[in-house]
């Protein structure tokens, strides 16, 4: 059973930094672009950041571009969330995701086909 755990979410002030880390089992995680989505309180769940299967390319929102940075290690099945300048609207627990997706980047949730618990980022002001 395939399994995405993610680590590293917390309380930090404003403009302050977390690193979110996604660790998978059982899955061959080269053959996965892997994305993070996320998801505030009353909110749907949105799109955040992804990478594609070999880590060569990426792809995020305009409202985290220049701010968080996505990376994957295939050897170590990890996939990382560096987050910078953190803002309040950032606040949400995160959700790291596994999709079979060949060369691409895939935005929308139906595309990912493995979803970890989630991790809470919460940004005080």
């Amino acid at each position: 059973q395939v399994q995405l755990v993610e680590s590293g979410g917390g309380l930090v002030q404003t403009g302050g930094s977390l690193r979110l880390s996604c660790a998978a089992s059982t899955l061959t995680f080269s053959n996965y672009a892997m994305g993070w989505f996320r998801q505030a309180p009353g909110k749907e769940r949105e799109f955040v950041t992804a990478i594609n299967w070999s880590g060569s390319r990426t792809y995020s929102a305009v409202f985290v571009k220049g701010r968080f940075t996505i990376s994957k290690t295939n050897a170590q099945n990890t996939v990382y969330l560096q987050m910078n300048s953190l803002k309040p609207e950032d606040t949400a627990v995160y959700y790291c995701a596994a999709a079979w997706a060949p060369g691409a980047i895939p935005t929308m949730r139906p595309s990912y086909q493995y979803w970890g618990q989630g991790t809470q980022v919460t940004v005080s002001s």
